[in-house]
Order: C-alpha cells, then sequence, then structure tokens
C-alpha cells in the first residue's frame, strides 16, 4: 500500500465523489428515490468483494480444511425462537412523538454526546487563542456524515462533565434500554432537530418477518445470520467428518436485518454479506493444535477491565502473551483472533487502524461466553466489521432440546469408566394409565433431572413415599410404586458430549467499505484525482494495457497480450481511448488497478514492454514474457515491486 502519509489529508466528500462516479456502489433503486440500507455494486465493487470472498475462502476455508455449506435463507419461526433471535436479537429505540422520527437510542446518546465534546475542544481552544485545526476538522467532517447532530455547539464544558461524556462514550455498548433512557434524562438528550422531547428508549426486534407458503400459516424470517443452518446440520456434518472433533464448518451469504436507522453508507445495512466459521470443539479440550504457528502475532487490545475504567486505550501483546495471561479465555479463540489478524492484513486493512476489543457483560450475544470484536476505524469512528465469540453449548443443546434430536458427539474411550450414578426407572405398566396424557412430560421432566437433583428426590421418594414433579408449570405428585430412584453402577465405553462452538463471523460489506476507505488517497501534485492503493490481491482489475496511440499495427499486439494474461488468471482492461497515456493511467488508478502495461513502438521492434506500478509510478522494462511472468508473481503476491525493480532496473519513460 502507498504511503499515505505523504497524500494529502483524507476528504470523504472527495472519497464518496469517486465511489459514485466510478460506480463502486450505490443506492438501490435510486431512480424511484431508493431504500436507505439497500446498496447496488457496480463493476469494481462487484468484483472487489468477489476477490475478497475468494481470498476469505483459502485463508480459512482450505487452509484450515473446513467443510462447506450453503443453508436456506428464508427460516421457520420455531428455529428463531428456539435460538432466541425472536425475543433478544433486538436494539433499543426512541421515537419523537410530535414528528414521527425514529432515533436507535446508543447512537443518538453517542453522537450528541461527542458532538458536545467537541464543542468543549473548540471552547477550550478560543480561550487559550489556539487555533485548533484538528477539531475544526473533526467539525467539518461530522456535517459531512449526515448524522442527526447537524450542528456542534461551541460551549465549554466543566471537567468533570466531560470525564463522566468519556466514560459514557467507553462503555456506550454495554447499556441496556433503562439505562439509555436515564442518561437520556439526566444529560437531557433530545431530538436534535427540534430539540424535542424524545419517548423512552424501547426494544425493536431487526428480523425481516415473512409467511412461508400461499395460506400464510407458517411464519417464518429471512434469516438474521448464518449460523443456524450450520447448527440443524451439525449431525450430518459430523458423520461427514467421521464422527471426530474437532472441525470446523463455514459458510458464506446473504443476512438481513431491519435496521432502525441505516446509515454510514455500506456501514449499516439491511442487506449484506457475511462469512462464519463454526467451529466444534470438545468443551474440555479447546486448545488449538496449531496455536504454536501464530502465537507470535501481535494484537491491539481492548479489554473489558480497561473499559470498565471508562477508558479505551488499547493493550499491545502477543496473541500468545493474551492466552498466558489469561486476557484470551483459550488457544481456540485466540487462534482465530490471529488468523482474523492476518487476513485483514492481506485484504489490505491499516493495522494501526485495527484493535479486538471485548465484549462487556451487558453487551455480551446471548449464546456467548466471550467474544472479542475486530474494530476498524475509518472516518465514522471505530467499526465492529468481525466478531470472535465463545458460543459456548447453547445452539446445539437449544436446538437438541426443542427438537428432541440428540446434536452431541460420542466418543470410544481407551478405558471404559465405572460410573455410580441415580437412575429413574418408570413403572410402564402403572405409570401411563395414572397420569394419562400427562404421562410423556412428567417422565421426561424425571429423566431431564441432574445427577443432584436425582439424588434429592431418591431421599425425598424414601422418607415420604412419593416425590413431586413439576411439567409444563404443573405439580404433580408420583408415588413411589411408579418410580424407583437409585444409585446403580455401570461401566461407560464412550462418552457422550455436547460441542461448544468458535465462532469468527465477518461482516464482508463493512470490511469492503473500511479497505476503500483505508486505501484511498490523492497524489500532493494531483489533488482533484484519487488513488486506491488496493493489494494486488483483491483489486478489481489487476492490469490496464495502454497501446501509445490508436495505431492499427498496435492491435494485434494487445489482443494477444490480453489473451494471454486471461488465460493465466490475470483480470486487465485495454484503454485505447483518445487521452494521453498519463491521463489513461491516472483514471485506472482511480479504480485501484495495480500495474499497467505500455504497448509501444519499441514493442513492435523488439516486442519488449513497459510495467508501470500504481503507487510509485515507477516502471520497468523487459521482454513480454520476462514482464509477464513477473506481473503474475506480483499479484500472486510471490514478488514485491522492489524486487522487480532489483530485477529489470527502473525505466525512464519520456513519452509520459
Amino acid at each position: 500500500m502507498a504511503d499515505l502519509s505523504r497524500s494529502v489529508p483524507f476528504d470523504r466528500s472527495q472519497f464518496e465523489e469517486l465511489m459514485k462516479k466510478r460506480f463502486f456502489f450505490s443506492p438501490s433503486f435510486q431512480i424511484y428515490g431508493g431504500i436507505s440500507g439497500l446498496f447496488d455494486y457496480g463493476p469494481p465493487g462487484s468484483a472487489l468483494q468477489t476477490n475478497i470472498v475468494d481470498l476469505w475462502r483459502k485463508h480459512f476455508i482450505i487452509e484450515e480444511s473446513m467443510l462447506e455449506v450453503d443453508c436456506s435463507m428464508l427460516t421457520p419461526h420455531d428455529v428463531l425462537k428456539t435460538s432466541g433471535h425472536v425475543d433478544k436479537f433486538c436494539d433499543w429505540m426512541c421515537k419523537d412523538p410530535s414528528t414521527g422520527e425514529i432515533f436507535r437510542a446508543d447512537h443518538l446518546v453517542e453522537e450528541v454526546l461527542e458532538a458536545r465534546l467537541k464543542g468543549d475542544k473548540e471552547a477550550r481552544a478560543k480561550e487559550t487563542g489556539a487555533t485548533n485545526v484538528a477539531v475544526q476538522e473533526e467539525s467539518e467532517d461530522k456535517k459531512k456524515r449526515k448524522k442527526k447532530v447537524k450542528e456542534i455547539k461551541v460551549t465549554r464544558l466543566d471537567d468533570e462533565t466531560v470525564r463522566e461524556y468519556e466514560f459514557i462514550l467507553a462503555q456506550i455498548d454495554n447499556y441496556d434500554g433503562e439505562q439509555l433512557s436515564d442518561i437520556m434524562k439526566i444529560h437531557d438528550i433530545r431530538n436534535p432537530a427540534n430539540n424535542g422531547e424524545l419517548e423512552s428508549p424501547r426494544q425493536f426486534n431487526l428480523m425481516f418477518q415473512t409467511q412461508i407458503g400461499p395460506s400464510g400459516g407458517l411464519q417464518g424470517y429471512l434469516r438474521p445470520e448464518t449460523a443456524q443452518g450450520q447448527f440443524l446440520n451439525f449431525n450430518r456434518l459430523l458423520e461427514f467428518n467421521n464422527g471426530k472433533v474437532p472441525f470446523a464448518s463455514a459458510m458464506i451469504g446473504k443476512a438481513f436485518r431491519n435496521e432502525i436507522s441505516p446509515r454510514s453508507g455500506l456501514l449499516r445495512v439491511r442487506e449484506f454479506l457475511m462469512g462464519e466459521v463454526e467451529h466444534f470443539v470438545d468443551p474440555q479440550n479447546k486448545e488449538h493444535d496449531r496455536f504454536d504457528e501464530v502465537a507470535h502475532i501481535p494484537l491491539r487490545l481492548l479489554p473489558k477491565s480497561v473499559q470498565a475504567e471508562g477508558k479505551s486505550e488499547v493493550v499491545e501483546m502477543t496473541i500468545g502473551e493474551a492466552v498466558k495471561k489469561g486476557i484470551v479465555d483459550n488457544t481456540t479463540l485466540g487462534y482465530f483472533m490471529a488468523r482474523i489478524s492476518l487476513f485483514l492484513e492481506k485484504i489490505g486493512i491499516d493495522m494501526s487502524r485495527l484493535r479486538f476489543r471485548q465484549h462487556m457483560s451487558n453487551e455480551m450475544a446471548h449464546y456467548a461466553c466471550d467474544c472479542w470484536d475486530a474494530e476498524i476505524q475509518c472516518s465514522y469512528g471505530w467499526i465492529e466489521c468481525v466478531g470472535c465469540a465463545d458460543r459456548s453449548a447453547y445452539d446445539l443443546t437449544v436446538h437438541s432440546k426443542a427438537t428432541k434430536t440428540p446434536l452431541v458427539v460420542q466418543e470410544a474411550l481407551p478405558e471404559p469408566i465405572v460410573l455410580n450414578e441415580y437412575v429413574v426407572e418408570v413403572n410402564k405398566k402403572k405409570f401411563g394409565p395414572r397420569f394419562k396424557r400427562d404421562a410423556k412430560v412428567v417422565e421426561e421432566e424425571m429423566l431431564s433431572w441432574t445427577q443432584e437433583v436425582k439424588e434429592a428426590k431418591s431421599a425425598q421418594l424414601a422418607s415420604q413415599g412419593k416425590v413431586t414433579v413439576v411439567a409444563n408449570g404443573v405439580e404433580h405428585q408420583v408415588d413411589a410404586e411408579l418410580v424407583t430412584i437409585e444409585k446403580q453402577q455401570r461401566k461407560e465405553h464412550t462418552r457422550t458430549f455436547t460441542p461448544n462452538v468458535i465462532e469468527p463471523s465477518f461482516g464482508l460489506g463493512r470490511l469492503l467499505y473500511c479497505l476503500m476507505e483505508h486505501s484511498f488517497w490523492a497524489r500532493p501534485e494531483d489533488t482533484q484525482r484519487g488513488v486506491l492503493s488496493f493489494p494486488a490481491v483483491v483489486a478489481p482489475i489487476k492490469a490496464l494495457i495502454v497501446p501509445l496511440s490508436r495505431n492499427a499495427e498496435f492491435n494485434p499486439v494487445v489482443r494477444k497480450l490480453s489473451a494471454k494474461l486471461r488465460s493465466l488468471g490475470v483480470s486487465n482492461k485495454v484503454d485505447d481511448s483518445n487521452a494521453n497515456i498519463g491521463r489513461r493511467y491516472a483514471r485506472n488508478d482511480e479504480l485501484g488497478t495495480p500495474f499497467g502495461l505500455t504497448v509501444d513502438f519499441e514493442t513492435l521492434e523488439n516486442g519488449s514492454i513497459t510495467l508501470r506500478e500504481r503507487d510509485t509510478t515507477k516502471q520497468v522494462r523487459g521482454t513480454q514474457e520476462e514482464i509477464i511472468n513477473a506481473l503474475v508473481a506480483l499479484t500472486e503476491g510471490k514478488m514485491l515491486w522492489n524486487d522487480a525493480v532489483e530485477k529489470f532496473g527502473e525505466f525512464n519513460a519520456t513519452q509520459e
């Protein structure tokens, strides 16, 4: 990637204009007025996404020998009720009763408090007579974001209020609806547009509801994630893997969330592409056998202990140190955090603007026992792009219980073990006639008791001659003639357990947007033209072929060169327009094309061609075979540009 420190400062309006002009993405249904939160990708955006997905598959699925699946987007109500999404997949929203405008409560609190802190910085700068250029630039940038807070008031705050605001912002993801309501009341947070009072926050379920079938009797949803299909196919996946754990399944596919207030371009949308991995592991052994390969990789961590103090300073250490100190729970979780970091570096994310933030207790997903988000900093702040969660055994357990289908692993033991356990045995002949239609649920309730409960019930049965059983909220008395609860000895030749799941979950659209921002810059000598410094491995087009003129003699050479590159898997584009060669290269720099091949009159004489690199604009020259071989090596990451310059020597072209 180019040295962006030598370019002009990032200008979001210029960046967005480039995205629009080159059709990386645009609002869907735009000629009908568009719908917020829905976007279409144009040719370069689509190609960029495809290349990121291809690299994701190689980096995770192929490298880790994962089992790839593709599951249905339509999901029945019962599945998502069992998983907890129907009840818990919600955000907090608040409404202005006078205008009907809807706000996402945590985002509104965050934006209002950030605006007040910016105003405080400007006020303090004016008091000291200093020119706070950075604050002014941030204020202007806030306006360009089209956020709810349109205007920043220059007002000095007392030091205690500043500290309180900073503490709230550091924990903004940790608040529930009642806490957000209290914050809004205490700090007088209103509708920024009209200063109107807002209703108290209430939950809004983010799933798109639909009906499956013509009768409308089967309620369903568009899936909010791609995980559930993988869990429901666990037994088939386990069988495919010869009954052994650990193993991982993976899936790339669309998910849908009915966002309260979509904003920030591709960062908060209603339809998006996800890449999710479900790594099934023995709960008694969460060690990863390849952890030593990544233990040395440094990560920038923001643990929950730091956030609890109202701070946001990252702690830099290797993932090996983090696991050893207990900051990261286990080596499997740590392994995937390191692999995520390597992937983000590979696609071109600025690693100085990446951090892993640990979820605090209140914001933890209902299924997770530990979770870290890979957050990437862009002009909209720190954006969660990848989640890496230890989902424990939640999903398999609840689906198994709901469907009466065991989703477990049976592992042969090297030596049988002797167990002394309390066993419930029902007298079938008398039990059925006694409880009739309730017999099944009462029996299932007793069989589901833990060993501790069975021991207590055994004592109750011995002393009272009966036990109390609560099934489906109804209390039943079971006499001693109907059931026995006694300790028995048995040999166990297999161990049965429900695996835990470590899940890396990628929002690929968010990654794509952050990558485009991180890659964008402008040369000081040509500030009106942007450059996108995509790594060659993900660039939409790998090479531009530029004939020096429209002379007919160039056509056969250009066609042959383009065909040769395509046969080698190098996507390319020919620009034989009337524009001068410098302009042709400049407009393809806007598309992120990393390399250019110039066909000139010397090519016709001796077959040599020129290879140009996008970021440095340096060129080398060699035979077509040499340059093509070098280009393939460069696009596959097997050669660096400096190596090419050293091999061929820098070529100083006079025609540009």
